[in-house]
């Protein structure tokens, strides 16, 4: 072979080289392959749906902070309802709940409670005698009642005197029942409770449980739950990334504030040890902050409101914990990227401060390092899905998180399989295909699952129906995260889902 048809040869394959490496790399960064991730959800910040064992134990389990309940007066069949949804008068006259009969419990103890309305305001009675209102900015003992229940779902009130509550005839609750009353259907003391919904969260579990038992839960869990072998696992099956959860709380650890339990961090720095060990990269992603950002049990959030984004110690308080988290980890070779964020509310989190918080975590993450990927998620439901595009957050390696479900929303409650595929090949590819063409920043679709509102797909089914997101989900310039590597629910397992052949991923791989 002569000196120029080597060289030519050469400049083809070296060609061949960069188009390969362009596709399967994060542009801009050919040493760096393009996110095949997992996420560690459900470990180091808790998700009761994905491990409801953890909270078998707790006296009262269904009576949590933050669950939803409505009480309905026995004998009048009327629900008991907070006037304006908070801040004047309670009754007991409406027919029908609606979000003036939702309370929000408080949990003191197992028997004692604190019930919050829509507005935030605390029922509260004074004594003896006295009358129930919903006008309390803050609780205290006069907000605080015990709440009996027998196995009916029956409750009664008492104060902390021992006075029972009742309905007066004037359809009021006082604070006036003589002695003690029965369960009987005629009872103006007895009420009927619905649990609405109930939050299992990291700040549900250690209210619960008391620090003691809280903290051997929780031990247990982190040290189970995921482990070196799960890393061995995703090495073997081409999972180059994980993005792992933290709360807020790991900058306080060992000894974060009650009810949150310290431990993350240890189980944190094991995890970039075994990334390290296996060749796989981290995402550190702050999925919980102070005051909540979504409400969302996997926020951390007490009863489901949100003070986040109202709050500036709160974005303070946040932006110290990715000071930490970048300081920590910046230098160690398994970083990647560090989130800023997850899931903020599109209706509750306006996006001038979602961008100025952005911009200053950009600038810390940037304090520490000039090559880890900073990453900001999308307000979660927003129908303006590149407005973080045209923001100005960063100069580079900035990457916009994207979360893609084909569920919980009733589009796709009608939707069969062949429905699905055809949805993630139109929508989800039109809208990825307009993403990616941003010049300024990169798309992760961070979390997406292979599972559909329709349950009665056969295993081809939902290989297919997986297939069509891989396929799709591989273009995104910065790559994807399956939400999550464990999981009860066995579509939204990954592990269970390679090891049962539901998801193909070296058929994807090898494409």
């Amino acid at each position: 072979m002569d000196f120029f048809t080597c060289k030519c040869v050469y400049a083809f394959l070296f060609n061949c080289f960069l188009l390969f490496s362009k596709a399967h790399s994060v542009e801009g960064q050919n040493d760096v392959p393009k996110v095949r991730g997992a996420n560690l959800g459900g470990w180091l910040v808790l998700e009761g749906w994905i491990k409801p064992s953890l909270f078998d134990a707790i006296p009262n389990k269904y009576m949590l902070d933050g669950t939803k309940v409505q009480f309905k007066s026995v004998p009048l069949q009327k629900y008991i309802s907070a006037e304006k949804g908070g801040g004047s008068n309670i009754s007991v006259d409406r027919d029908t709940p609606s979000q003036w009969e939702q309370f929000r419990l408080w949990r003191l103890s197992d028997t004692q409670f604190q019930l919050r309305t829509l507005k935030g305001h605390f029922l509260s009675c004074d004594g003896e005698g006295g009358l129930v209102t919903a006008s309390a900015e803050s609780p205290s003992t006069t907000e605080t009642f015990y709440i009996e229940r027998n196995d009916n779902n029956r409750v009664h009130f008492r104060l902390l005197s021992g006075t029972y509550l009742q309905v007066s005839s004037s359809y009021e609750l006082t604070a006036d029942y003589p002695g003690t009353p029965g369960w009987d259907d005629n009872n103006m003391a007895t009420f009927e409770m619905k649990i609405v919904h109930i939050l299992k969260g990291d700040y549900q579990l250690g209210n619960a449980y008391g620090y003691d038992k809280a903290n051997e839960v929780l031990t247990n869990h982190r040290s189970s739950f995921i482990t070196e072998d799960d890393f061995n696992f995703m090495s073997q099956n081409g999972i180059n990334t994980v993005r792992i959860p933290v709360g807020w709380w790991i900058a306080l650890d060992p000894n974060p504030p009650a009810p949150f339990i310290g431990g993350t961090l240890a189980a944190l720095d094991n995890a970039f040890s075994w990334a390290q060990a296996y060749n796989i990269n981290c995402i550190v992603d702050l999925h919980a902050v102070p005051g909540s950002q979504n409400g969302k049990e996997h926020s951390a959030s007490r009863d489901g409101s949100l003070h986040w984004p109202t709050s500036p110690d709160c974005i303070s308080q946040s932006l110290d914990a990715i000071d930490f988290l970048a300081s920590r980890y910046a230098n160690h070779s398994a970083l990647l990227g560090i989130e800023l964020l997850n899931e903020p509310s599109y209706s509750q989190v306006p996006l001038n401060v979602l961008v100025s918080y952005y911009s200053k975590g950009y600038d810390v993450v940037r304090k520490y390092s000039s090559s880890a990927y900073v990453i900001i998620c999308q307000r979660i439901g927003t129908p303006e899905p590149t407005e973080l595009f045209t923001a100005n957050i960063g100069a580079s390696n900035l990457v916009v998180d994207v979360h893609y479900y084909s569920l919980f929303d009733t589009s796709f409650h009608k939707m069969g399989v062949l429905d699905n595929i055809d949805y993630i090949f139109k929508s989800r590819k039109a809208e990825l295909d307009t993403l990616n063409a941003a010049s300024n920043a990169l798309v992760l679709v961070g979390e997406w699952v292979n599972e559909m509102e329709f349950k009665q797909g056969s295993q081809l089914e939902y290989q297919q129906f997986g297939k069509a997101q891989l396929d799709v989900y591989n273009e995104a310039s910065f790559g994807w995260a399956y939400w999550t590597l464990k999981n009860i629910k066995n579509h939204w397992d990954l592990a269970w889902n390679i090891q049962n052949n539901y998801l193909l991923l070296n058929d994807s791989q090898n494409k």
